[in-house]
C-alpha cells in the first residue's frame, strides 16, 4: 500500500499524518509540541525545534516509508542562515508584532495604493517584509551574516532533503505572504527587496519558487513536494471551490476564499495572496481567536466547554455587551498596539453575557474580513466552512450560523493543513491532484438566524470605529 505523509508545522506544534496514497485514508500520525516563543510583542523561536519536533512526530506516526511527502508551515516566518548554512537567530514568527514600526515605515515609503499593486498585499508588522526591515535596523551585526533568507515551511522541506548547500524552495502561496513576491507577476519584486536594503544581493538570498506540482528533492527515496503555507494547505484539505469561504480559528483567525484572480487591496484588510494549484487565495487574518476565549473562560473560572455552554445561556447580542478581542494588538485592523475593551457592560449583564460578548467579538471581526474580501470583487456565495480548534465548539458554531445567517460546515478531520500537505505529496508523486473523497469529512451544523445577531455585527462595526477610529 503505497502511503504518502502530510506535514504541518504550525506555531505550537508540529503534526504528521501518514496516508494512503489511493484512498486518502488515515493510516497513522503523530504531534510533537514546540517550545514556548515567548511573551508578547515577542514571537520566537529555534527552527531546528522544528526538525525535532517533527522527527518526534514521525517516530509517534510509526516511522513510515513513504512514497511522497510534503510539508506546509506556519506563513510569515523569518528564518536566516549564514554562508556556512547555520541558523543566525532565532526565527521571527507571523504573531511578533517587534516589526510594526517597520511595517509603517515599509508603507510610508511608498503608499497603500503601492504595496497593493505590487506585491498584492499592504505590509503590516506580521509579514515577513517588515521583519527583515527590523532585523536590518534593529542587529545591524546578525544582518551582515545572512547569506539566504526562507520561511518555516522552507526551512523544513531543506532539512529533507539534506540541509547544507542543497538548494532552499518555496511555493507561491507562501512566498506570496512575504509582502516581497507578487502573485499577480509570479515573480520576487525587486523595488521592495531594494527599498528594505539596495546593496544586498538578493538573486542569491532568496528560495526558488516551485510550480504547483514540482519534485523538488527525495528524502529516505521519497518524493518532496514543494509545501506550502499552513492556509494554502488548509484549503487543499478542505478541496476549497470557488464561492465557498473557510473561517479558521486557532490561536489566531483566518477568513479566505479561492479566487481565479489576483485581488489587491489598498485598505490593508484583504492580504492577496495565491494559492497552492496555481489560483489565488485572498485571506484576511486576526490576531486574536481562540486565545481569547481560552483567557475570557480563565477569567470566569470555567474549563472551554463550560465556557461555551455560557455563552449559549445568553441571547442573540449578549444584551448589547460589545467586546473588542484586541487582547494583544491586532493585525486587521492594523492596530498593533491596541488592547482589548468590554463596552456596555452594565449591573444587569451576567457571566454567560460576558462568554457571548468574547465569542461574538472573535467572530464579528472575522465577519467584517469576510466583507472585505468580497468587495475585492470575490464571489464568497458558496459554503462557509469553519476550521481549527475553535470549530470543535458548538457554541463557536451556532453562533457563527446566527450571526452569518448561513448554513456552517465542520470536517470530521481535526488536521486539516496536515491533509492538505498529504494532498500536495500525493499530487506531487503522481503528476495530478488525488480525488480523495471530501463527503465524509464534511458535517452540517444548525441554524438559528436572529435579528439581534444582525444587530451585533453592527454594534461591533460601531463599537470599533468610535474607540479605535477605524
Amino acid at each position: 500500500m503505497p502511503l504518502v505523509i502530510g506535514v504541518d508545522s504550525s506555531t505550537q506544534s508540529t503534526k504528521v499524518e501518514v496516508r494512503d496514497l489511493d484512498s486518502g485514508e488515515l493510516v497513522s500520525s503523530g504531534r510533537a509540541a514546540h517550545p514556548s516563543t515567548g511573551v508578547a510583542p515577542v514571537s520566537e523561536t529555534n527552527p531546528n525545534d522544528w526538525i525535532s519536533a517533527f522527527n518526534s512526530a514521525l517516530e509517534q506516526a510509526g516511522s513510515p516509508k513513504p512514497a511522497a511527502i510534503s510539508v506546509a508551515g506556519q506563513q510569515h516566518g523569518l528564518v536566516t542562515l549564514d554562508a556556512q548554512n547555520k541558523v543566525v537567530r532565532n526565527a521571527k514568527l507571523w504573531n511578533d508584532t517587534q516589526s510594526a514600526a517597520d511595517a509603517k515605515w515599509c508603507v510610508d515609503q511608498r503608499g497603500d495604493a503601492w504595496w497593493a499593486e505590487h506585491v498584492g498585499s499592504v505590509p503590516v508588522a506580521s509579514f515577513t517584509v517588515a521583519k527583515l526591515s527590523w532585523l536590518k535596523r534593529v542587529e545591524p551585526q546578525n544582518w551582515a551574516q545572512v547569506a539566504r533568507i526562507c520561511l518555516p515551511h522552507d526551512f523544513l522541506s531543506w532539512h529533507l532533503r539534506g540541509g547544507g548547500s542543497n538548494e532552499i524552495t518555496t511555493d507561491r502561496g507562501d512566498a506570496s505572504g512575504t509582502g516581497y513576491w507578487s502573485p499577480k507577476l509570479g515573480k520576487y519584486d525587486n523595488e521592495v527587496l531594494n527599498l528594505i536594503d539596495a546593496k544586498r544581493d538578493w538573486s542569491n538570498a532568496l528560495p526558488r519558487v516551485a510550480t504547483p506540482l514540482e519534485q523538488t528533492g527525495t528524502w529516505q527515496n521519497a518524493v518532496i513536494g514543494c509545501g506550502t503555507g499552513d492556509n494554502m494547505a488548509g484549503a487543499l484539505g478542505i478541496g476549497l471551490s470557488p464561492g465557498d469561504v473557510a473561517i479558521s480559528l486557532g490561536t489566531s483567525g483566518t477568513v479566505y476564499a479561492v479566487s481565479d484572480k489576483p485581488t489587491n487591496d489598498p485598505s490593508a484588510a484583504v492580504a492577496g495572496f495565491a494559492d497552492a494549484t496555481g489560483a489565488f487565495l485572498p485571506l484576511v487574518c486576526t490576531l486574536n481567536a481562540t486565545k481569547v476565549f481560552d483567557s475570557f473562560a480563565n477569567i470566569l473560572n470555567c474549563d472551554l466547554n463550560q465556557f461555551g455552554e455560557l455563552a449559549l445561556t445568553s441571547s442573540p447580542g449578549a444584551n448589547e455587551l460589545v467586546l473588542l478581542p484586541y487582547l494583544d494588538g491586532e493585525r486587521t485592523p492594523n492596530l498593533p498596539d491596541a488592547r482589548a475593551m468590554l463596552i456596555g457592560l452594565n449591573s444587569s449583564h451576567k457571566r454567560n453575557d460576558v462568554a457571548r460578548a468574547a465569542i461574538e467579538g472573535v467572530v464579528c471581526g472575522l465577519l467584517d474580513g469576510l466583507a472585505a474580501i468580497t468587495n475585492c470583487g470575490v464571489n464568497t456565495s458558496g459554503r462557509i466552512f469553519l476550521l481549527g480548534g475553535g470549530s470543535q465548539s458548538p457554541a463557536v458554531c451556532q453562533i457563527v450560523a446566527d450571526l452569518t445567517g448561513k448554513q456552517v460546515n465542520t470536517l470530521n478531520e481535526p488536521e486539516i493543513v496536515a491533509l492538505g500537505a498529504a494532498r500536495q505529496a500525493a499530487a506531487a508523486l503522481t503528476g495530478k491532484w488525488p480525488t480523495w473523497s471530501a463527503s465524509s469529512r464534511i458535517a452540517a451544523q444548525p441554524i438559528a438566524t436572529t435579528e439581534q445577531s444582525k444587530a451585533a455585527r453592527q454594534k461591533f462595526a460601531d463599537a470599533r470605529l468610535k474607540t479605535y477610529g477605524v
